[in-house]
């Protein structure tokens, strides 16, 4: 019986912290500072009264553009919390998902140099919650991921002539 309850608290133990990181830590960086800025949107927005943790990926796409240079494309959920807008200690512990609310449906894409958001294309977020979101905006969407992802307008050492 002993042993039973020791195995159980070891293995409680090991769980523990893969719970308190929660998915969002198993993002790629590139992928973890999209989420990080639909995350800011939301909470600058008035009418959101919840914290929002991210929930999971959907679609992910990265386009190498050479000379450390990234389009990032990322689709996920994002999951209401009991805790209020503005939370700075989100862990599942403290702030576990809201089942009575929607899911948050957003798509972010961005351009990146050395791992860093890049101001010029500005990035790209939308987030709407779930029931809304119509074919037409997620239409809307990719057609304005593909025009920052093709109409870079970068040099590159090919186009030089000299």
């Amino acid at each position: 019986m002993a042993a039973r309850l020791l195995l159980l608290v070891c293995a409680g133990a090991v769980l523990y912290p893969a719970e308190a990181q929660g998915p969002n830590n198993e993002l790629p960086d590139n992928y973890r500072i999209g989420v990080d800025l639909a995350l800011e949107q939301l909470d600058s927005h008035v009418g959101v009264q919840h914290h929002f943790r991210f929930l999971r990926s959907l679609d992910k796409s990265e386009i190498e553009a050479g000379f450390g240079v990234k389009y990032l494309y990322h689709h996920f959920y994002l999951k209401p919390t009991t805790c209020p807008k503005g939370t700075s200690d989100s862990s599942p512990r403290r702030c576990p998902f809201r089942n009575n609310r929607p899911l948050m449906d957003c798509a972010v894409c961005y351009k990146t140099a050395a791992d860093q958001i890049e101001s010029s294309p500005k990035p790209y977020v939308h987030c709407i919650q779930k029931p809304r979101l119509t074919e037409e905006m997620m239409m809307t969407r990719m057609e304005h991921c593909k025009k920052m992802n093709y109409n870079s307008g970068a040099p590159t050492l090919l186009a030089s002539t000299g």
